[in-house]
């Protein structure tokens, strides 16, 4: 397996010079993207082709365990990029075989500030009956209880991560098989989770009862493909089959059908909402649907519910692209690219000292003067978190002259934060935890501020009569601050949950 890397001081996280500081970021992170393929040969391109293309779920590191018949299990897990480090011919060629799992990771649980590889994902270990990796989409909402469970009783960790526990769990087992190991330890654990693990033929994958997270299963020749989007099918050229349902195990190997069944209690799906909004690929399906198309039907509800008069809409690039055409057409005032992303500076162009983060979003986006100036302008957003990205660019807009500017956000206030797998600031960070909409508003210093509603935002991804209180349609918890599992390890640490409605 692979050698241990050095520990990396906050200071030197690898990430992009003009991307804002990984801990300071102003947008809410997905924390990762899985990806798994049996039954081809050399899986490990095609892993890290399929990590590619979920890279956006995860910038921080990467890693790819496969097995042969002849070698065995090889890993490698590295910081960055996946294009900077798995497209190297002499790695490659370290990890042979015709089954491979993978993972891109930004932590949310584990060490923060300071990041050492043995955080990053895919988790192995050596069982009785063989060996077997992991890779772990979600939040464990229990971890802290049964990590110092699992201490107690003899367990030794070698990460900070919340994902080693399912492994430790696996180990004490008494199960006949990993498959069976697996279940028996994901009854343990509560939160959210979509797991890809592999044996030595076996690829493996998990939804957790709620559904919370995403995975997809694709068809690719004689092989099996497990991933969190269809887009990273699409890059390999496998068939997209089907979604794996909430609280689904499926057991794939190479030339046989896959096997299903459903190892927890049945429970109403509660899919994660944002992954609609924001985290998902515009070009992925999620339930049936083009994110996409969803998200210009988020910006069509936008402007129904939330019209004023201007002379532009304009989106923050990219995130904010599809939900500002919805709400131009939809409103019938024009679309334009007012604000220009610089697509092309690579992470090693500039050292990333304290006086370039501080330039920040001048160096990431750029305002079109030209057409900005003396107009109306309607900026379209997909959240705000923090606030200060936002200000940013309201000062950049009027700074090119623009006459008034009006934010639109594809998303209700997020006003709490989330304990299945994104990182988010404390609650009293998060803008809509302390302000009203009006205090946002004055606090951001725009002429308008507006969110598209709860039940708007339902209405969008295909719910016609909107949100169900009682039983909401999807996780949502971090705008209404209702959450389907208990975060557990929080509440223990004085996260105070929003009262009951009389």
């Amino acid at each position: 397996m692979d050698s241990e890397l050095p520990l990396l001081s906050d200071a030197q996280l690898p990430f992009h010079p003009f991307d804002p500081h990984p801990l300071d970021d102003d947008k809410l992170r997905e924390e990762c993207g899985i990806f798994g393929v049996v039954g081809v040969t050399d899986a490990a391109n095609f892993v890290a082709l399929g990590l590619h293309a979920l890279q956006h779920r995860g910038q921080e590191a990467g890693g790819i365990v496969v097995h042969d018949a002849e070698q065995g299990f090889n890993s490698a897990r590295r910081f960055g990029y996946v294009r900077d480090n798995f497209t190297s011919e002499t790695l490659m060629k370290t990890l042979p075989g015709p089954i491979g799992i993978g993972h891109v990771r930004y932590s949310t649980a584990g060490s923060k500030g300071q990041t050492a590889i043995r955080d990053v994902q895919p988790f192995f270990g050596e069982f009785a009956m063989g060996g077997a990796a992991i890779a772990h989409n979600g939040n464990i909402t229990n971890a802290d209880l049964l990590r110092r469970e699992l201490i107690e009783r003899g367990s030794i960790f070698q990460s900070s991560s919340d994902s080693e526990c399912i492994i430790h769990l696996m180990a004490r087992s008494l199960q006949r098989n990993i498959p069976e190991r697996m279940e028996d330890a994901l009854r343990r654990v509560e939160g959210a989770f979509s797991v890809v693990a592999m044996t030595r033929t076996k690829l493996i994958g998990v939804r957790d009862p709620l559904g919370v997270r995403p995975l997809v299963l694709g068809k690719l020749g004689d092989g099996w493909v497990l991933s969190s989007e269809t887009c990273a099918l699409d890059i390999i050229g496998a068939e997209f089959i089907r979604e794996i349902e909430p609280g689904e195990m499926v057991v794939a190997t190479e030339g046989n059908p896959v096997e299903s069944h459903f190892p927890f209690r049945r429970q109403k799906s509660r899919f994660c909402i944002f992954e609609h909004v924001y985290f998902s690929r515009p070009d992925s399906i999620l339930g049936g649907r083009s994110v996409y198309e969803t998200r210009e039907a988020i910006g069509r509800e936008l402007a129904k519910e939330n019209p004023v008069e201007a002379d532009l809409v304009c989106p923050v690039p990219d995130s904010g692209t599809p939900a500002a055409i919805g709400f131009s057409l939809e409103s019938g005032i024009p679309y334009a690219m007012g604000i220009i992303r610089n697509q092309y500076m690579g992470r090693t162009f500039i050292e990333p000292t304290e006086q370039i983060r501080n330039m920040g979003v001048r160096l990431k986006l750029n305002v079109n003067r030209a057409l900005i100036k003396g107009k109306r302008v309607i900026l379209v957003d997909d959240s705000v978190v923090r606030g200060t990205t936002s200000r940013k660019i309201k000062e950049m807009i009027l700074d090119a002259g623009a006459k008034e500017v009006h934010f639109r956000i594809a998303s209700p206030p997020t006003a709490w934060p989330c304990f299945y797998g994104v990182d988010t600031p404390q609650r009293e960070k998060l803008l809509a935890a302390t302000m009203t909409e009006d205090e946002m508003r004055d606090h951001l210093a725009v002429d308008s501020l507006k969110f598209i509603s709860l039940n708007g935002l339902y209405r969008a991804v295909g719910e016609a009569t909107g949100r169900d209180p009682k039983q909401p349609q999807y996780c949502d918890a971090c705008f209404s601050g209702e959450y389907p599992v208990k975060p557990a390890d929080m509440i223990n640490k004085g996260f105070e949950l929003k009262p009951a409605a009389e």
